[in-house]
């Protein structure tokens, strides 16, 4: 009963305009892989797709957004139950969205689906996690501004990061099986990192002295 009365106050109170202009700007970076003047070439469909998760992901990173954070902290519900509910009304949302993605790649650039889906995933659930622990550990009502800078540092990192030992390898690297494991870890990672985030934000408890009785004048 109480996820028929939050589901629809949460699903209004999503971020639609940053996850449709997201959405629709990563579905425009998979339809470059289609241009006239592109040869098939799967590499070429890995770097689009991969271009296409992070756009995803941007936008994933304001779904915990609540402008009205400070005023639902009485609820009969905890905050971690309502970032559980947002991030399950996304979900088939995200998967609609990265089979279309999938779907305007041309089949023979098209990647192994597997570790492609996989790649994505992991981005996806690393800008949930940044967000996540920015609600764990912030007052802040809006975290995903700085979730999506802090992703997009991250994604910069890891272009500085030898293929040898990152996470951008491809199939003819003799590194390609190292590469897979690496973002099932980032993977496992932040699906921990924002399972075990949602529960209610650190606060500084202040300890006043106890005041002791005053001796009565009788």
């Amino acid at each position: 009963m109480t996820v028929r009365a939050l589901a629809a106050p949460v699903w209004r109170s999503l971020p639609w305009r940053a996850l449709i202009a997201a959405g629709g700007l990563s579905l425009l970076l998979a339809s470059t892989a289609r241009l006239p003047d592109r040869a098939p070439d799967p590499e070429l469909g890995r770097l689009v797709l991969r271009l296409t998760a992070l756009a995803g992901a941007l936008g994933l990173a304001f779904l915990l957004d609540d402008p009205a954070r400070r005023t639902t902290a009485a609820t009969p519900v905890g905050r971690a139950y309502r970032a559980a509910l947002r991030m399950a009304l996304a979900a088939p949302l995200a998967a609609l969205w990265w089979t279309a993605a999938l779907l305007l790649v041309p089949a023979p650039s098209l990647p192994g689906l597997t570790p492609a889906t996989v790649e994505a995933a992991a981005t996806a659930c690393a800008a949930l996690a940044l967000a996540t622990l920015a609600v764990r550990f912030t007052e802040t009502a809006e975290v995903g501004r700085g979730a999506a800078v802090r992703l997009g540092v991250a994604a910069g990192v890891t272009l500085l990061v030898p293929d040898r030992w990152g996470l951008l390898g491809t199939p003819a690297d003799p590194w390609w099986q190292a590469t897979q494991l690496r973002w099932a870890a980032v993977l496992a990672l932040t699906l921990t990192l924002c399972a075990t985030g949602t529960r209610e934000p650190l606060r500084r408890r202040s300890r006043r002295p106890a005041r002791r009785p005053t001796p009565s004048g009788d």
